[in-house]
């Protein structure tokens, strides 16, 4: 029965064994690293420019809001009773209450018809409640039942939103994010082909110290196992290597983006790789690089028995 310092002792001489054979192939070990880290950059990419969209546009509810026009006449304490009432309802993250007065005021100082307006005894301009959506709410489907609700009121008139920008808009986010799992699920069967087609190449060439190791009675397990650490390493290191890529790029692109945000009269500031998504991306890499080495170990190793 092998004791836990004696289990211990063989992976950590198995660990240390894999990181010494990459070491000693620097430049095979850097193009097989290289194209795991792009393969997984895309995917860490792609994820991190929706995060940005979504953010850019206040997660979709910033970016789409309703207004409720009352008809002419309606009194503003009315107008005001009903913003409480839209404040209270579920889905519904904020309300404005915009007077006529100071509508007209606006469009009297914007607008250049400052003079012809004066010549309008009253106001021609209703009572409007500007409506933004909680996140959470803001499908096509919860703001035209919102809208739907407020059309409802026998003071309203007018409930204006552009239902066909926010259905659109909502697609292009939708497609990015299948586009994201594709590309993942595709890539991360690009990485165990990359990782299973190089320990292959190397259980190749060292079939004949397999032979022996067999030969004195090493086990499978045991011959495996520098080639799990190894297919580990190499997709440990391949994400590490993706985190630095997508780290440089939004380094490059951040102040061209802080610079096209302050033009729009924007505070927005680009993401980065949150740590939980960091963290996701490690363990995937490693998992991967363990994944592919155990394919390519269970389907190669078999076939090599020592020689009579």
């Amino acid at each position: 029965m092998m004791g836990p310092g004696v289990w211990l002792a063989r992976h950590a001489q198995a660990a240390l064994g894999a990181i010494g054979r990459l070491a000693r192939a620097p430049l095979s070990t850097l193009f097989t690293v290289g194209v795991i880290g792009l393969a997984l950059a895309m995917p860490l990419g792609l994820k991190l420019f929706v995060d940005n969209a979504r953010a850019a546009t206040g997660n979709f509810a910033n970016a789409v809001d309703l207004s409720v026009y009352f008809r002419i006449g309606t009194p503003i304490e009315k107008v005001k009773q009903l913003a409480g009432r839209a404040q209270a309802r579920a889905g519904v993250a904020s309300v404005k209450v915009i007077p006529a007065d100071a509508a007209l005021a606006e469009f009297r100082k914007y607008s250049g018809f400052g003079a012809a307006l004066d010549a309008i005894s009253d106001n021609p301009l209703p009572h409007v409640l500007g409506i933004q959506p909680r996140a959470g709410a803001d499908s096509t489907a919860e703001l035209a039942k919102l809208k739907d609700y407020f059309a409802s009121w026998p003071e309203v008139e007018l409930v204006q939103m552009d239902i066909e920008w926010v259905h659109r808009f909502n697609a292009i986010l939708e497609v990015l994010r299948r586009t994201l799992a594709i590309a993942a699920v595709v890539l991360a069967f690009g990485v165990l082909a990359i990782v299973g087609n190089t320990i292959r190449l190397e259980i190749l060439n060292r079939r004949a110290e397999i032979e022996v190791t067999k030969l004195v009675g090493g086990s499978n397990a045991f011959v495996r196992r520098p080639f799990l650490y190894t297919g580990t390493l190499y997709g440990l290191i391949g994400a590490l290597l993706a985190l630095a890529i997508v780290f440089a790029a939004t380094t490059l692109l951040a102040p061209a983006v802080a610079d096209l945000a302050k033009a729009y009269g924007s505070q927005f500031e680009m993401l980065v790789t949150s740590p939980v998504d960091a963290l996701r991306l490690l363990i995937g890499g490693a998992a991967l690089g363990w994944t592919g080495a155990a394919i390519a170990a269970a389907r190669h190793l078999r076939s090599i028995e020592p020689r009579a």
